[in-house]
């Protein structure tokens, strides 16, 4: 019945399969990975901490992220963010649990956010932390841009790691005095998707800039040419969720 009102009053429809109502119906959701694994791009570069992703970026997460960053679809973040911190847990599981969390968001373009009205990244960062916060101390830190970076898409490898190097800076002090309580907090950058890599390194610069060494990499989904590692496609072995 909820479904049937949604298509009659707003004509929504499945990103997953088309079937009018809900904007992720009840089946596309439940195939959705509960896993994580290591996204390792190819090539890796270099000194990069592990990438850990949920998904691959394809069909209806691909159709949930771009929803949510480039069309508004915002109550998307509550399936991405879910996705996210899958990402989030795996890439802790094996650090100390009564040591807190700091989740850094990859920062937007300077202007991206301010055109969307929000932030996506952060928003999905945000959703993972409260998703967290019943099992462990979770805070979110932030980075910015520090000059333009054109538009990733299109570009390979190296282009992309031409184009965001030295992008990226702390803001604030929080982040260095954060590198003064060493071992008393683990550092994660996050990001919805791991492509080669690129942007998640320059974050992982910025923050090492500051004394900050970052431990993993999460992600909602990586590239198909990134994810030979995502859980959804590998079996039993190092995913975790």
């Amino acid at each position: 019945m909820i479904d049937a009102a949604l298509d009659l009053f707003l004509g929504s429809r499945c990103v997953g399969c088309d079937v009018p109502g809900r904007m992720l119906c009840h089946d596309c959701r439940g195939a959705l990975s509960r896993r994580a694994a290591p996204a390792w791009p190819s090539p890796v570069p270099d000194g990069l901490v592990t990438p850990w992703a949920t998904e691959v970026y394809d069909g209806s997460v691909r159709a949930l992220v771009v929803g949510h960053k480039d069309r508004g679809q915002w109550s998307h973040r509550r399936v991405l963010g879910g996705l996210l911190a899958i990402s989030v847990r795996a890439a802790a599981a094996d650090l100390d649990p009564a040591v807190p969390l700091v989740l850094v968001p990859v920062p937007s373009r300077p202007g991206a956010g301010r055109q969307r009205g929000y932030e996506a990244t952060a928003a999905l960062v945000r959703r993972a932390a409260r998703v967290l916060r019943p099992e462990r101390e979770v805070v979110v830190a932030s980075l910015v841009v520090s000059r333009g970076a054109a538009d990733q898409a299109g570009l390979d490898a190296r282009g992309r790691a031409v184009n965001v190097d030295g992008s990226m800076h702390c803001p604030t002090a929080a982040l260095a005095r954060l590198a003064r309580r060493c071992g008393t907090a683990y550092v994660v950058v996050c990001d919805d998707v791991v492509t080669t890599g690129a942007t998640a390194r320059e974050a992982q610069r910025a923050l090492e800039a500051v004394g900050v060494a970052p431990v993993a990499v999460a992600a909602v989904a990586a590239t198909r040419r990134t994810a030979r590692q995502v859980a959804p496609t590998v079996g039993p072995g190092p995913a975790r969720g």
